[in-house]
């Protein structure tokens, strides 16, 4: 098959990223760089490809088969409704929107014009993810009781120097980190309902949170509890377990989620499983059936890609939608408010 023709537009780390995979692959082909900055100029020509200033002057050009938007939050809406208008299939990196408001007025735009739209949250791509909910789904762990999870890491001083925005207001760990995993609890776990959080800024004492202690009640009556730091010394983060982004050091013997039902329990991303066997009794003194599953590991992002080929090319639909993406943001919204409030947060659907 010809190459897809696809243009990234932002030029910042997950753009250059994207920019990469795209170079690398056989089945498309990097169209265009698009940013204002001239640094993006210099980057287009080092990759050999074409540059434009805008969004505008890319689709007043020619029309792609397909659009990557690296771009900063808030501008997500208004390029995903012009790449919808133009009838150009895209792929919106997370949060698909900077509100639910706006958000909502692209799903309509997307549902109305039957859209290709894809959000960037890559970890639905993951082989180990997949693996998992195959698990869940085939009624190996029996009905799901409760899941336990973490993101707990260090994020250096410098992360912050760099960007003084990520201390203050509309920046911390909930906004720019959890998103990831809800969406990845709500693909294994099903619907989120309800979430209660406490937050602490004790240790760097930002305008944002550093520490979040959370509880979340799940559709089909599943219990969860989960822990965000980005100032806990710990390897208990997908990141530092999963090994799929090589940038990380790895830990192949942490894991940042447990699964637990009425026949048994799975750590991810080890991917270790007890197991009461068959028909066996099932007690805390009988011993478990215990095995570790086998999975290739391989780049999410890269994954995604293939992923959005296929979108584009009508032989898939998207696996992450603009209303899942929203969903996770209408979560990430509730634990924000359950951190001010104090209580309980209802979320609808």
């Amino acid at each position: 098959m010809t190459p897809l023709k696809i243009a990234v537009v932002g030029a910042g780390i997950i753009g250059k990223a994207h920019m990469d995979l795209l170079v690398a692959s056989e089945d498309c082909m990097l169209a265009a760089v698009v940013d204002p900055c001239a640094d993006a100029r210099t980057m287009a020509q080092s990759y050999g490809t074409t540059w434009f200033a805008s969004l505008d002057e890319l689709l007043n050009h020619g029309r792609p088969d397909g659009i990557i938007l690296a771009t900063p939050n808030h501008l997500h809406v208004e390029q995903g409704l012009a790449c919808i208008a133009a009838a150009v299939p895209v792929l919106i990196e997370k949060p698909v929107a900077h509100t639910l408001e706006e958000g909502a007025k692209l799903l309509n735009a997307a549902l109305s014009a039957k859209a290709k739209c894809l959000v960037g949250h890559h970890r639905y791509h993951s082989p180990i993810i997949a693996k998992a909910k195959q698990i869940i789904d085939e009624y190996v762990l029996g009905d799901l009781v409760a899941v336990s999870g973490s993101a707990m890491f260090f994020k250096p001083d410098a992360y912050f120097e760099q960007s003084p925005w990520r201390s203050r207001k509309g920046a911390g760990p909930i906004l720019v980190n959890m998103v990831h995993e809800i969406g990845n609890l709500r693909y294994l776990c099903g619907e989120i309902l309800e979430v209660q959080a406490m937050a602490s800024s004790a240790q760097r004492n930002f305008e944002v949170e550093d520490t979040v202690a959370l509880s979340l009640r799940f559709a089909n009556g599943t219990l969860g509890s989960f822990i965000l730091s980005d100032t806990a010394a710990c390897a208990r983060s997908w990141e530092q377990s999963s090994h799929e982004n090589k940038s990380y050091a790895h830990y192949p013997d942490e894991d940042c989620y447990l699964i637990a039902g009425t026949q048994g329990s799975l750590a991810i991303p080890t991917l270790r499983m007890k197991r009461y066997p068959g028909q066996a009794e099932r007690s805390w003194w009988k011993p478990f059936e215990c095995s570790t599953l086998n999975v290739e590991r391989l780049d999410p992002l890269a994954q995604q890609l293939v992923h959005f080929c296929a979108v584009i090319r009508d032989q898939a639909s998207p696996l992450v939608s603009i209303a899942d993406g929203l969903q996770n943001l209408r979560v990430i919204e509730a634990i924000s408010l359950a951190t001010r409030t104090g209580g309980s947060v209802q979320i609808s659907n």
